[in-house]
This record gives C-alpha cells, sequence and structure tokens, in this order.
C-alpha cells in the first residue's frame, strides 16, 4: 500500500494553497543559466494541429498556442488571454462577445485579429476531423467580426460552458496564412501565438520550446526555454530523473516508480514527489458494432464482476481511487451511481444477469489498450481485468494493444469490441465528463445517442449559469449512463510530479485540467 510520508504530506499541503493563491513557495527563481528545463512524460501528441486534436496533445498546445481566454495560476474558471475582455451579452447565455488584446502577433510576426480568431474556429467546424474538438462547439451557430479586435460568438443554444470551451487548448489560434481552411497541417512546424514558440520538434522524440518574444498574454515566464522528452515507459523515464537527464516528470509515472521515489536519499537523492489535485479518470468503452459489447446484459455483467478496488489496490499500489461514475469525485454532481446499482463485485449477480436474458455460453470479449499513453501500468491493468472477467467463470477475455498514434485511429473506426480510455477534463465541470462521449459525434468514434441527456438534460443545464443549480440534472445523466453501461468508470487519479529539488514551481504548474503550464518552471539561485 502506497504510505506517503510527512515529507509528502507537506508537499501537498504546498500544492493545495498554491492552487488557491498562484504564489511561489520555493525559493528564488532565475532563468535559465544551466540551459533548458528538461521535462519528461510518457504523453506524446498524435498531431500538431489543434483541429485535429481532442487528446493529450493539448498538453504541448497549452505552452505554445494561444486561446482567447486561459487559466492562470491559482483559476478556476477561465480568464482572458488573448482576449482583454469576455462575456455574454444576453440574459439567456446566446451571445457571447470577446475584444482582443491590442497588438498581438503570431510567433513569427504576424498579425492577430478578429478574423484571424474566426477563421481558427470556423476550420475545426470545416475539417471536422474524427480525431478533433469540433464536438466542443456544438452550440456554436456562427461567428462575426466587427472591427479588427472584436469578435461575437453566437449560439444555436444557451450554453453557459461555451467559455471553457474557448480555454480548451484545441481552440487555439492559428495563422491563417500557414494552416489550410479545410485540411490539418501535416508537417511539423508551428506557427502560435503562445508563450513559447515551438523550436524543433521530433516526433516521438522531443519538443523543443523556446521564449516567443512576440507573446502578449497572462503568463509571465520563469524560464527561456523547455525541451519536453517523450518516452516508452515510466522505467526509462525515471531512469533519466535519476541520471540528471531530465528535471521533471509530468504524465506516465508508475505506481511502484512512484512509491520507488518516495524512499528519500539514496538513488533518490535531491528528488522530490509533488502530488497534484486531478479529476483525470480512467475507463472502458463498449462498441456497440461488436454483437457482444452491443448486448446490454453483457455490458451489465461485466459491471458486476470487475473490482476496482483491487485495481487501484493491486496494480496501482493505491496511487488512484476507485471511481463509480464518469463524473469524478470533487466535481459538483458528482455520484456513486455504479456502486448504488451494483454494490461489490459479484459473479453469481452478474451470471443471474446473464441467464435472465439467454445467455449461458462463455461471453468472448476482446479489450484493447494502447501501450504508451497511460504509463506502463496500463497493461498489468488488463492483465488485471481479464483475470477478474475470466476468474468469474463467464467470460474468455482476449487482450490486445497498440501505440497510441495507431490506437486512436483504430477506435475511431470502431474496430475495437471493449477499449480503454483516460480522459483529463477540457475544463472542471460535470458536463466535460458527459457530453463528449455522447451524441453521434462523440470523443470515442461511438455514436452514443442518449437522446435524454442530449436533447434535454445537457440543454437545460446550460441554460444555468450558476452550476451549483444544475446537480440534478447531471445525476439524471449519471444514472442513465448506468442504466446503459456504455462507459464503465474504473478509477479516478492523482497527479504526481517527480521534480529535481533545484526546480522551482512544480507546485503551481498544473491548470484546473491537470495541463502542465511550463512558463511556471524555473530553477533555484538560492536556498
Amino acid at each position: 500500500m502506497f504510505n506517503r510520508n510527512r515529507s509528502l504530506r507537506y508537499m501537498a499541503a504546498i500544492v493545495s494553497i498554491s492552487l488557491v493563491s498562484g504564489c511561489g513557495l520555493l525559493g528564488d527563481e532565475s532563468s535559465d543559466e544551466a540551459g533548458p528545463i528538461v521535462m519528461g512524460t510518457t504523453s506524446a501528441p498524435s498531431t500538431l494541429d489543434p483541429a485535429a486534436a481532442w487528446d493529450g496533445s493539448w498538453e504541448l498546445f497549452r505552452n505554445i498556442y494561444q486561446t482567447l481566454l486561459s487559466y492562470p495560476p491559482g483559476a478556476t474558471t477561465p480568464q482572458p488571454d488573448a482576449a482583454e475582455n469576455c462575456k455574454f451579452d444576453d440574459s439567456a447565455s446566446r451571445v457571447y462577445r470577446c475584444t482582443l488584446r491590442d497588438d498581438l502577433k503570431f510567433s513569427n510576426g504576424d498579425a492577430i485579429d478578429a478574423e484571424a480568431v474566426k477563421y481558427s474556429v470556423d476550420r475545426i467546424k470545416k475539417i471536422n476531423a474524427e480525431t478533433g474538438p469540433a464536438g466542443l462547439l456544438g452550440s456554436l451557430k456562427s461567428v462575426e467580426v466587427s472591427g479588427d479586435r472584436e469578435v461575437t460568438f453566437k449560439l444555436n443554444k444557451s450554453d453557459a460552458t461555451f467559455p471553457f470551451v474557448l480555454a480548451t487548448p484545441g481552440l487555439g489560434l492559428v495563422d491563417p496564412d500557414e494552416y489550410p481552411a479545410d485540411a490539418v497541417r501535416k508537417d511539423s512546424g508551428i506557427v502560435g501565438s503562445g508563450p513559447y514558440r515551438l523550436d524543433s520538434y521530433e516526433e516521438g522524440k522531443q519538443a523543443v520550446l523556446v521564449r516567443n518574444g512576440n507573446y502578449k498574454g497572462f503568463a509571465d515566464r520563469k524560464n527561456d526555454a523547455v525541451t519536453i522528452r517523450y518516452f516508452q515507459d515510466s522505467g526509462e523515464m525515471v531512469k533519466a530523473l535519476r541520471a540528471g537527464d531530465i528535471d521533471i516528470t509530468y504524465q506516465g509515472l508508475a505506481a511502484d516508480d512512484i512509491v520507488a521515489l518516495d524512499t528519500k536519499g539514496g538513488e533518490n537523492a535531491g528528488l522530490q514527489i509533488v502530488e497534484g489535485v486531478t479529476a483525470n479518470i480512467n475507463y472502458l468503452v463498449f462498441n456497440p458494432k461488436d454483437p457482444w459489447s452491443d448486448k446490454l446484459a453483457v455490458r451489465r455483467a461485466v459491471a458486476q464482476v470487475v473490482d476496482r478496488a483491487a485495481i487501484a489496490h493491486k496494480v496501482y499500489k493505491d496511487t488512484v481511487d476507485p471511481l463509480y461514475s464518469m463524473v469524478p469525485t470533487g466535481l459538483t454532481g458528482h455520484t456513486t451511481a455504479f456502486f448504488d446499482d451494483f454494490g461489490d463485485p459479484d459473479p453469481k449477480k452478474a451470471r443471474a444477469i446473464l441467464t435472465e436474458a439467454g445467455i449461458t455460453q462463455t461471453v468472448p470479449l476482446t479489450l484493447w489498450y494502447t501501450t504508451d499513453r497511460y504509463g506502463s501500468d496500463t497493461a498489468l491493468e488488463f492483465k488485471e481485468l481479464k483475470r477478474q472477467l475470466e476468474a468469474s467463470g463467464l467470460f474468455k477475455v482476449t487482450l490486445k494493444s497498440r501505440p497510441w498514434n495507431t490506437y486512436v485511429v483504430g477506435y475511431q473506426k470502431g474496430e475495437y469490441p471493449v477499449f480503454g480510455r483516460g480522459w483529463s477534463p477540457d475544463f472542471p465541470d460535470a458536463d466535460n465528463f458527459i457530453a463528449p462521449f455522447v451524441g453521434e459525434q462523440n470523443a470515442l468514434g461511438t455514436p452514443y445517442p442518449a437522446k435524454e441527456i442530449t436533447q434535454v438534460l445537457l440543454p437545460r443545464s446550460r441554460e444555468e449559469s450558476d452550476r451549483a443549480n444544475v446537480v440534478k440534472d447531471f445525476e439524471a445523466a449519471q444514472q442513465i449512463l448506468v442504466d446503459d453501461a456504455r462507459l464503465l468508470p474504473l478509477w479516478q487519479g492523482k497527479q504526481y510530479l517527480a521534480v529535481n529539488e533545484d526546480l522551482s514551481g512544480a507546485e503551481r504548474s498544473l491548470d484546473p485540467s491537470t495541463i502542465m503550464m511550463v512558463w511556471e518552471l524555473s530553477r533555484k539561485t538560492s536556498w
């Protein structure tokens, strides 16, 4: 079991304080006399074009593309970034107007005006990439401009969450002269207006970021350059950290490595673990194109067998928590609906579910997972799922896997009967743990009409700007997800950063979607 020592509890307290105050707590900060800060992660981008990414590519995008709104350290609601100000112009939350900062420029010197903003948003909808963020713009009717600096978004229905959508890295501003209007940019270059520009990029290996001299926004950059190195597994990344080849890890630490790094001294001398609060979740998706996954009784029987607590303890050493709803703990509207309906794992109840549906044979299921996205523990997690399902005597499970780039293509084409996904929120609202997974076009590539959710509950909840008033709608939506069992939540993660003690800013570097804001990192010059 993972038992945090006093030092780790102290660091967690610092994280909590910093998320509120946004202030630095560790030493003096300086620029990069010792060279660029180097960050390691197992989460490599699938694309460099915002129009084609609704995934972890946003981790890079946050730092090189600029959005109209974003999250300064400590903020949980979007604040102006490329915009000078933004607001709804009506009481129905259907007209949203933004005024740009004056004299904005892309990293190549081209001017950013209202037309460039309109172009950036319109191309997302026009390209409508299967792996892109067009699904986030379902409420957008049109984008209009007035002069060089005013942009108006007209919505086809009330949507109080629209400012959150504009703050997602998927809505990053692009240069109309550099990005085609009707196709995804294919080369390895980026022209953005974020705090950094992409100096060089080697797919699957590294991204070299340097300060963007044309940037105008809220980010207070505490370094001049950051190199992001991409690793295939946690062990390789930790080895690089201990050798001093990287300064900090971001995504992908395995549970065993987190526990090992929490041991002070020895090979961990000069290193520390920083724990941050996160709403990241992990879940299974059942594809209705598969004849077995399409059967409600099969899905409900799987839900009745899966032992989340065993996965959290045996595989993840209690560095994650069991999750019983698609809406994670800590968000307004969270329930424990799966536990309320299914209770503890019970193979006998699962058999009764199948028998009642006339299914008496062993059910064959193929479970797919990605080998290089969510860390080295993913393979162990799916082995444990296979063990649990087969131990019930009800299922025969085949495991298959692919690297992330081809894995994405596979599930978007509907190739996988059952597959694993992780979800880092686009924004911290229960809406973002329901809306992306339902509807004819969603983030999973498997149409899920769920008309009561898409046509009644979500639209009604989006009329309410006070999100505390939408709890009943979200509770009802979660119950529908349980009844259908198309999505099976497994666990809610925690964010652990392994950091060289010479580095400052890690405790305030995560935004509300737990995306790394690398501009907060710096080297200490004194103690």
